[in-house]
């Protein structure tokens, strides 16, 4: 069993150097403080295009949003954002966070989420931007708003945790996860069409042709394993640029907590 966890990121002591709740540049509670404020905004822009969904007369809009990829990354997002923040104000405060004492399995899933957080944003606005969007700017300031937030401020969000945080690149056993994902959304797209009759978009429909079909959806998967790949590139990249080169190793919390597993940590794995 230690030796899967470690395959996956999530070796015990689990996070001894406070990587996932820590910043090369930014100290703790700022870094909690930037999350928490990440998590709001998406939340609230959730709930605000909901609000306005039923104002206008359109509440099956908001049904509907279960059934777009896009809607369901912006959900992880919001739920990650709150979680990284309140373990990362646990560990600011106290010098161990709430995640280094939740059970393996539950630490395993974080590592996961974090991966999809960094890799899904980036798919989504890459296909929305280059496939759906026909080239005509929205008519309304609502519109323009509410793609925008989901569609560029996602990766905005993605980029926060890419650049400015100090996690090592996500394990390559992470990437059959996110395949598997996509393949579970796959499904859902087509369960959505058989029980309430729209494809969530339409390049998924067979009738335009089989072959345009398999081009996109194989497309779709290849482009998500080259994001999965520049960005244990850039994580790496990052990395070796403020640690190795720089000599930033870190924000720490101000308690004693933990520093020793912290320098022994990170002498330890090096640039691996």
């Amino acid at each position: 069993m230690a030796r899967i966890l470690a395959t996956f990121g999530a070796s015990q002591p689990f996070d001894p150097a406070h990587r996932y709740t820590t910043s090369w540049i930014l100290p703790p509670f700022l870094l909690a403080a930037c999350r928490i404020i990440f998590a709001l905004y998406t939340f609230t822009t959730i709930f605000f295009i909901f609000a306005w969904n039923g104002a206008n007369g359109r509440p099956e809009q908001s049904r509907h949003s279960f059934s777009f990829f896009t809607s369901l990354g912006y959900w992880g997002l919001a739920f990650y954002f709150l979680f990284a923040a309140l373990h990362t104000f646990s560990y600011a405060r106290a010098g161990r966070s709430w995640l280094q004492k939740w059970p393996a399995p539950l630490q395993l899933a974080h590592t996961i989420f974090y991966t999809t957080v960094v890799t899904f944003p980036i798919l989504v606005t890459a296909v929305f931007w280059a496939i759906l969007y026909n080239g005509i700017w929205f008519p309304t300031e609502f519109q323009a708003w509410s793609n925008t937030s989901q569609h560029a401020l996602n990766t905005v969000f993605a980029a926060f945790e890419i650049f400015l945080t100090r996690t090592s690149p996500p394990p390559p056993a992470h990437l059959p996860f996110l395949v598997i994902l996509l393949a579970l959304y796959l499904a859902l797209a087509y369960l959505t069409h058989a029980t309430a009759g729209f494809y969530p978009y339409s390049f998924l429909d067979p009738n335009k042709g089989s072959g345009r079909l398999a081009g996109y959806i194989l497309g779709i998967l290849a482009a998500a394993c080259v994001i999965f790949g520049i960005v244990w590139g850039v994580i790496w990249i990052r990395r070796w640029l403020t640690e190795s080169k720089l000599g930033m190793y870190g924000k720490f919390a101000k308690h004693p907590v933990g520093r020793d597993e912290e320098m022994m940590e990170m002498a330890s794995e090096g640039m691996k």
